[in-house]
């Protein structure tokens, strides 16, 4: 198969989503609460189906287990990675991932969580929590036994355009009208520190792990130190966020026509912003705002043209 592979994302509500989805994407959401769009996925809880050629109907878990030289032969027993948007339409709970070690012997062989986000739109000073002020754990378990939550957590103020690389052990939390494209482990393990005490429909709060997140966390806090690079190709700017163990992620930014043939490993892509096409062997896909797609690896030379903004990320 040489050809892009689009794929239909799945939606989650949550207490905390909105209708941004809809208003930004034009998506068709369950509800007025959706705060996820699992864009790029095969992770159990919500797995993406592929919507053209001839793997259509096909969901992307079936894909990699059945057509891995798509993949490259990637030698991961599960897709690494997943791609979401997130409308934080109100504060989510403070939370911490665990690591690769921890989380598969505490969660059943899951993936640790290491995240990234990209701002892609947020209210006038909005910010999130990033990090805490704790020196040691006995502190951190003081700190949240008492309830100091204006002492511990770091918050930090954001704007669109903005980039954070969220490594497992990092306490975090998106706040009230944030949208962020993030691209993650393939995981589905948070544990809650503090939920500002809400409530769900039902009156009850929502479960906290305060044992595993003190666990978890790094302490002191570090801020992971970022190496942002902007790179001019013809009619294209390129900027890499950062490369990590666990995945790249980029900005394309394409103004005209832009060649790529440099590509030895799959890539996921999502237009965040503006219309365009892919181009491959003589074939054109149309591409537009809130499109999400993989390049196989098979794909060794393709050229997108339009003027239009993609985050894209390679494992």
């Amino acid at each position: 198969m040489k050809e892009p592979i689009f794929l239909k994302p799945i939606f989650q509500e949550r207490i905390w989503g909105g209708t941004a989805l809809r208003e930004q994407f034009h998506y068709e959401i369950p509800s007025d609460k959706t705060g996820e769009c699992w864009a790029i996925s095969a992770h159990p809880n919500g797995q993406s189906v592929v919507l053209n050629g001839e793997l259509a109907g096909k969901t992307l878990g079936e894909v990699w287990k059945t057509n891995q030289e798509l993949f490259g032969n990637n030698e991961s027993d599960v897709f690494p990675l997943l791609t979401k948007i997130l409308d934080a339409n109100a504060d989510l709970s403070v939370q911490v991932h665990p690591n690769d070690d921890y989380a598969s012997k505490n969660e059943n062989g899951e993936l640790g969580k290491t995240e990234c986000w990209y701002i892609i739109d947020c209210k006038e000073d909005a910010e999130l929590v990033f990090g805490h002020t704790a020196q040691t754990k006995m502190e951190l378990r003081q700190q949240i036994k008492e309830g100091n939550w204006n002492e511990l957590l770091r918050r930090v103020k954001i704007k669109p355009g903005d980039f954070f690389f969220v490594p497992s052990g990092t306490i975090h939390a998106l706040c009230e009208g944030t949208l962020v494209l993030e691209t993650q482990q393939s995981s589905d393990t948070t544990y809650r520190v503090y939920d500002y005490d809400r409530v769900d429909s039902s009156g009850n709060k929502r479960e906290l792990h305060i044992e595993k997140s003190i666990d978890v966390t790094v302490v002191p806090h570090k801020d992971p130190q970022l190496n942002i690079i902007v790179e001019h190709r013809e009619n294209a700017e390129i900027t890499t966020y950062v490369e990590s163990d666990y995945f790249s992620v980029y900005k394309w930014n394409i103004n005209g026509e832009t060649v790529f043939n440099d590509t030895k490993r799959f890539l996921l892509a999502s237009v965040i912003e503006g219309e365009g096409t892919f181009v491959v062997d003589g074939k054109s896909f149309p591409l537009n705002k809130g499109d999400h797609f993989i390049v196989p690896a098979t794909v060794e030379e393709y050229s997108i043209k339009g003027e239009l903004e993609l985050i894209v990320s390679q494992p």
